[in-house]
């Protein structure tokens, strides 16, 4: 699955490049939750709870049903 979310995540990957930022793929466990490190600009912007929740997290479940939620750790 980790593979999977991966795929997913180069989909968005250039909309978070585009403002100086990027995502990286830290764990996925085996009930569905993604862990993930915003970088760059993503890291320090006051909107990333949105771009994790509302960008990452809803594409990553319209994709791959199994994912149940994304988390982000430092």
């Amino acid at each position: 699955m980790k593979e999977k979310v991966q795929e997913v995540l180069e989909l968005v990957r250039p909309a978070l490049q585009a403002d100086g930022g990027d995502v990286e793929l830290v764990d996925v466990t085996d009930d569905g939750i993604v862990s993930v490190r915003l970088t760059g600009a993503c890291g320090s912007c006051p909107m990333s709870t949105m771009t994790l929740k509302m960008g990452i997290e809803r594409t990553l479940r319209d994709k791959l049903p199994e994912v149940k939620e994304v988390v982000q750790v430092s």
